[in-house]
């Protein structure tokens, strides 16, 4: 795809080359600067996640049986998040990186931005890039991994019984080495990598909101049906490997629930109406920033439109039924000549 000079400071956009992880896997050699080695990283990050609980809870006795209700190996939800949840979101870097460098230039390259409003748009791609860049928030969400999170986990999540990662005495839960490095290690690297996907949808909200407010060229009578902005609901799909990976880790969890402490599925109604609500709203919110602006075009459109069809019927009244002109079917024929064959 061929961009305007204009449009080259667009294709510099991305919601993910770039923050203190991103620079540590640069110089780990687990990434590149096109976000190549998504193999490596998922293998790596299996191996600092899942298979040291393997080999933990095979050195406890914890691997297929033991005293626990819930041993390792059927323990869905750890082999759910760490082997399809966990990869997912290294997947999706990849995804939403190429797809999102298609779709910001096309703001520039369809006009929708103009040469007037081009300052404010750099400007606010660079407002983007530098949050997302920002040291402080990374150890802030470190923070918070530790902290809140870890509590949500802990009090709300994890299974109230007997696993092969802690025993419940006396009513608290006591962790196994393989516990620790679990809760500890394991639940917080996965947590982190979420809690930036959240923070990056936050920028990639922020970002849309600033631009709607810009002096756009919106067109109400575009094919698109969106003024011309249908092209950013390709930014759904980028997202959906993200969907993908929230999905399959609801599912682990109630699985869970529902083997070793037993519920039904029912008993999650409410849950998994808030994830699908949330989740829903994760990826389409930050397009709805427009839906102000676009109520606005339309009415503006409707009255634009409505002058033109009024001063189309007038001239039409005027010239063929009131301005005398010729009629629209001559009846005669005084050319025809009529032959009558006997």
């Amino acid at each position: 795809m061929n961009h305007s000079p204009d449009s080259k400071q667009a294709d510099d956009f991305s919601l993910v080359l770039g923050g203190p992880l991103f620079q540590l896997f640069i110089r780990a050699r687990l990434t590149t600067d096109t976000l190549n080695l998504v193999k490596r990283r998922v293998i790596v990050f299996s191996l600092i996640t899942w298979l040291p609980l393997l080999l933990l809870s095979v050195l406890a006795g914890e691997a297929v049986g033991g005293n626990s209700k819930v041993p390792f190996i059927y323990d869905l939800d750890v082999h759910v998040r760490f082997l399809a949840a966990l990869p997912l979101l290294l997947v999706a870097e990849l995804v939403v990186h190429r797809r999102m460098r298609q779709i910001v230039p096309q703001f520039v390259e369809r006009g929708i931005v103009p040469q007037r409003s081009l300052p404010e748009f750099k400007a606010l791609i660079d407002s983007a890039m530098r949050l997302r860049n920002s040291v402080v928030i990374e150890v802030l969400l470190i923070v918070l991994v530790l902290t809140a999170t870890h509590y949500l986990w802990e009090s709300q999540m994890a299974l109230a019984s007997a696993t092969w990662y802690a025993a419940i005495v006396n009513g608290h839960r006591q962790y196994s080495p393989a516990g620790y490095w679990y809760a500890f290690v394991s639940i917080p690297v996965f947590q982190f990598l979420l809690a930036r996907w959240f923070f990056r949808i936050f920028i990639w909200a922020r970002f849309l909101r600033q631009v709607s407010r810009l002096d756009l060229h919106l067109v109400p009578t575009h094919p698109d049906r969106a003024a011309g902005l249908g092209f950013l609901g390709g930014s759904v799909a980028a997202f959906m490997p993200l969907l993908l990976s929230q999905g399959a880790l609801l599912a682990g969890l109630i699985a869970n629930h529902i083997f070793y402490e037993g519920k039904t599925l029912l008993d999650f109604k409410p849950e998994i109406v808030a994830a699908v609500v949330f989740l829903l709203l994760l990826v389409l919110g930050p397009l709805c920033v427009f839906a102000p602006r676009l109520a606005q075009v339309k009415r503006q459109g409707l009255l634009d439109y409505g002058a033109l069809a009024n001063r189309y019927v007038d001239e039409f009244d005027q010239k063929w039924l009131r301005g005398g002109a010729p009629p629209l079917l001559n009846t005669a024929a005084p050319n025809t000549t009529y032959t009558q064959t006997n």
